[in-house]
């Protein structure tokens, strides 16, 4: 399990809160290896980058030097462990004091964080539009979240595209299987879940008690958003969110969704057997995988959409970060290349790190490697690297902006009144209000 530290930035304000992720995850230790933060380059073919998690993004780092250093042998790469909140509080405090000379060449950015920081700190970020990397490569929603003005700040990387995992063994107990729950809508869901409840006593779904992962990955499965295309909050009379909220009050009450309180018991729900599935960014599944003794008996399939939403699908994404080049770096065109080369340019890159770390791309031709379509005997047999690749090409984009973070605590807090019995309408009205004190407004 990995775990991921969001920032909120304000002008005024930093604002750090603490979620679950995959392979955006964070680390807790900041083992530099004796290197600072602006050992840039003792030569004009070397790159400084931050990142964290050192079997997962660390890792990816090091497989891209070596994939690099193929025809570029002179080639380094000088990798600092930096965990995410340090990087978001670095970057914060180069970027207030107008002196950019400690950031690195590159850096790894949390997706929903990204046009946060372009925008409240645009002379830290490199545009990437001109520098002959094919963004058109990627999934689209996921460059998305890296777009600003038209502008690409962001190398797309790992994979958030939401998957729906299903007990298969205790789906048979209950007459379904999987296929069951594939293109289905939540009436739908909810409906086979009571059944499925009440026969095996096992609920579908477990969530933190309190967050709104499920709210926003259901808003954004619609292409729905918390705001406007001008950033403004866009809570009060958004069909979708109303949807949401109703479903999710709907889930809970019906049993077939159980809420706990911290993300250990979150796991536990599923690798000790007390729920029959879950719904998350892909990386859930190396947290799935540490119950060994459930091997073969897991399923993925998509999610359940909006049953009235006009724009609904089964698709949506959690977590997942991308790489940013900043205006520091000593060596633009070595940085561009390297990327381009490698993050956006080599599917032998990532068959050499997805068995070994379990980071899966949205770079389009890597999903069509034999690699991607290996029958996976956790799931079933399935080739469920294909599946995910195919279930994130069609992942609508969201609009984020600079107070997203600011507004999902505040659909956290509205959602946990709607449970307890509160209005729906007025809880909507009172996350809106909250986001608007947040903006000045």
């Amino acid at each position: 399990m990995r775990k991921k530290v969001m920032a909120v930035l304000v002008a005024a304000s930093m604002v750090l809160s603490l979620t679950a992720c995959g392979g955006s995850g964070d680390s807790s230790s900041n083992n530099t290896e004796g290197k600072t933060e602006t050992e840039a380059a003792g030569g004009e073919n070397e790159l400084t980058v931050w990142c964290w998690d050192p079997a997962f993004n660390m890792y990816a780092m090091e497989e891209a030097e070596k994939e690099y250093q193929k025809e570029n042998p002179d080639f380094k790469l000088n990798i600092v462990e930096t965990p995410w909140a340090d990087v978001q509080t670095k970057l914060t405090t180069a970027a207030s004091s107008g002196d950019l000379s400690s950031l690195p060449d590159i850096l790894l950015m949390q997706d929903n964080a990204f046009q946060k920081n372009v925008i409240s700190y645009p002379d830290a970020f490199a545009d990437l539009t001109g520098s002959g990397i094919d963004f058109a490569s990627f999934a689209g929603a996921k460059t998305a979240y890296s777009v600003v003005e038209g502008k690409n700040y962001g190398v797309p990387f790992d994979n958030g595209a939401v998957i729906a995992c299903y007990r298969t063994d205790i789906l048979e107990q209950a007459g379904y299987t999987v296929d069951d729950f594939t293109d289905i809508s939540w009436s739908e869901y909810i409906k086979i879940g009571k059944d499925v409840l009440e026969k095996t006593g096992k609920p579908l779904l477990s969530c933190l008690s309190g967050e709104s992962d499920l709210i926003v990955m259901m808003l954004q499965s619609a292409g729905a958003s918390l705001f406007d295309e001008e950033g403004n909050p866009s809570m009060v009379d958004n069909a979708a969110l109303k949807e949401v909220m109703d479903t999710y009050a709907e889930l809970v009450k019906s049993g077939v969704l159980v809420e706990v309180n911290d993300w250990d018991q979150y796991i536990g729900t599923m690798t000790n057997s007390t729920v029959a599935g879950t719904i998350n960014g892909c990386w859930i599944m190396a947290s799935i995988q540490t119950a060994e003794d459930q091997s073969g008996k897991w399923a993925i399939t998509n999610m359940p959409k909006l049953d009235k939403a006009a724009d609904a699908t089964n698709y949506s994404n959690n977590g997942g970060s991308s790489w940013a080049v900043t205006t520091n770096c000593k060596n633009m065109e070595l940085a561009e290349d390297f990327l381009a080369k490698t993050f956006a340019g080599s599917v032998a890159f990532y068959e050499t790190i997805l068995p070994a770390s379990g980071a899966i791309a949205t770079y389009s031709p890597a999903a069509k490697s034999d690699v991607y379509s290996e029958p996976q005997e956790f799931f079933g047999g399935a080739p469920v690297y294909a599946q995910i690749s195919e279930f994130a090409s069609k992942v609508p984009s969201n609009n984020t902006g600079v107070y997203y973070y600011e507004a999902r605590d505040a659909v956290a807090t509205a959602v946990t009144n709607i449970v307890a019995g509160a209005d729906v309408e007025t809880e909507i009205a009172a996350a809106e209000d909250t986001v608007n004190f947040a903006m000045g407004k």
